[in-house]
């Protein structure tokens, strides 16, 4: 990303020390007051939740409205008067949705397309996240000022072909153990939890896939751990997962969705029901077109950010209600009110048929299914899919021909579907896991 004169980024040494926790993330002129607010919002009710983020969505549009974006879309100060946002637009241009003259830290988002979402970001909205992730781990009974955290999520500790301890590095004065997740195995998994039991974390912040993959290897080591709490994100914590952990770690459960874009945040507890955080993004629900009224995408507005205020931007992850909603029960659950069950998938989580025929449905493949602990498909060429199995124990015939079965409800028999049992799904560079990697070009375009 190329930023105009005058912008400034934050060094990543400074994010990553304990200066950068106090200064920038919990800065003391912004996170308490923060913290106040996540705080005030979680106690309001209907009214009070929807005036306040009425207030501060009206200041954020006035500073989009200021962007190159906002003055060449033409938009005012009512939500309805802005178009919804394709991600495709800010990676094209991203300097369009800055604002001119602030000091901000840079990032960027892979993103399902594993092309770069160039991002920016205040000082203040840095500290602002912060005080909402502090927010729910406060709920949870967990100081997060003090609190000793293991990290497994997608961290390069060391080489990946270096395959000697320690698989983890001390960071922020000892409070936090930052391990490799992509050395973890069956020949590691002992020094692994070692570490971990050694260290006493008071919650371990989690990847779903690797906290997958611990669940299985110690339980196949008859290794013993527990943690009072498993903080989980960045992907979708599966059923499976939740409570395979929650018993073999004796462990409380607090997962959470988000994006770097910052324009949504939910969080779950041991039951896996969801609730939008009030006061931190501006949520609709979009209906999707073309289904039964039960399907719905997540626009989110940022109200935090005036370094990179985004305006009604499709994120792209959908969520399916048991019935087409009233306008009444959409505010409910947008202002966190009321519980939904979770993000089902992504619009990007779709196969294209050698006919162009948009294949939906991907993550109904493995409901219903015994003994499978994660799926991953693999879309290698426009006539060819594969889909690749971390099995459970016990995972039998039987398993085989109800995922097949099952995929076959979903894939044309014009595409040859490839079953492929694995030890480990393939990871983006950042560590993540995706449910569905498109490798073939759509009809009509170069390969």
């Amino acid at each position: 990303m190329s930023f105009p004169p005058g912008f400034r980024r934050a060094s990543a040494p400074v994010k990553q020390s304990g200066v950068g926790e106090t200064l920038v993330r919990r800065n003391p002129l912004v996170y308490p007051r923060a913290r106040a607010w996540f705080a005030r919002l979680e106690r309001a009710g209907l009214e009070e939740r929807r005036a306040l983020t009425a207030a501060r969505l009206e200041r954020a549009l006035a500073v989009a409205a200021r962007t190159p974006y906002g003055r060449a879309a033409g938009a005012g100060g009512t939500l309805e008067s802005w178009p919804l946002l394709e991600p495709a637009a800010v990676r094209a241009r991203p300097r369009d949705f800055l604002r001119a003259g602030m000091w901000t830290i840079r990032s960027s988002t892979g993103g399902t397309t594993g092309i770069p979402l160039p991002l920016a970001r205040s000082a203040g909205s840095v500290a602002f996240e912060q005080a909402a992730l502090d927010h729910l781990l406060d709920a949870r009974g967990v100081d997060p000022r003090r609190a000793r955290v293991a990290v497994l999520r997608g961290d390069d500790v060391k080489a990946p072909d270096d395959r000697t301890p320690p698989f983890w590095v001390s960071r922020m004065g000892g409070r936090r153990l930052v391990f490799s997740s992509n050395h973890l195995s069956r020949d590691t998994v002992g020094e692994f939890a070692a570490a971990l039991r050694e260290f006493r974390a008071d919650y371990w912040w989690v990847y779903p896939t690797a906290l997958e993959s611990l669940v299985r290897l110690t339980r196949d080591a008859s290794l013993t751990l527990s943690v009072p709490l498993i903080f989980s994100s960045s992907e979708v914590l599966s059923p499976w997962c939740r409570e395979a952990a929650r018993a073999a770690f004796s462990a409380a459960i607090l997962d959470y969705y988000g994006q770097a874009e910052r324009v949504a945040l939910a969080r779950a507890g041991d039951d896996g029901r969801f609730a939008f955080v009030p006061g931190y993004s501006h949520v609709e629900f979009v209906p999707r077109a073309g289904e039964d009224g039960t399907l719905y995408e997540i626009v989110g507005t940022s109200l935090w950010n005036p370094a990179m205020p985004l305006v009604r931007y499709r994120t792209g992850d959908l969520i399916r209600a048991p019935r087409a909603l009233t306008p009444e029960e959409r505010e409910r659950l947008t202002l966190g009110l009321a519980p939904f069950g979770g993000v089902i998938g992504r619009d990007a989580e779709i196969l294209i048929a050698p006919d162009g025929a948009r294949l939906t449905g991907m993550d109904h493949i493995h409901r219903g299914v015994d003994h499978v602990v994660r799926i991953q498909i693999v879309h290698e060429r426009p006539a060819q899919v594969q889909i690749r199995v971390i099995p459970d124990a016990g995972f039998a015939e039987r398993d085989r021909a109800a995922l097949m079965a099952n995929a076959r409800l979903k894939i044309p028999a014009s595409m040859q579907v490839e079953l492929r049992v694995v030890e480990e799904l393939e990871r983006t560079a950042r560590g993540k896991t995706p449910f569905v990697i498109r490798r073939a070009a759509a009809p009509g375009t170069a390969a």
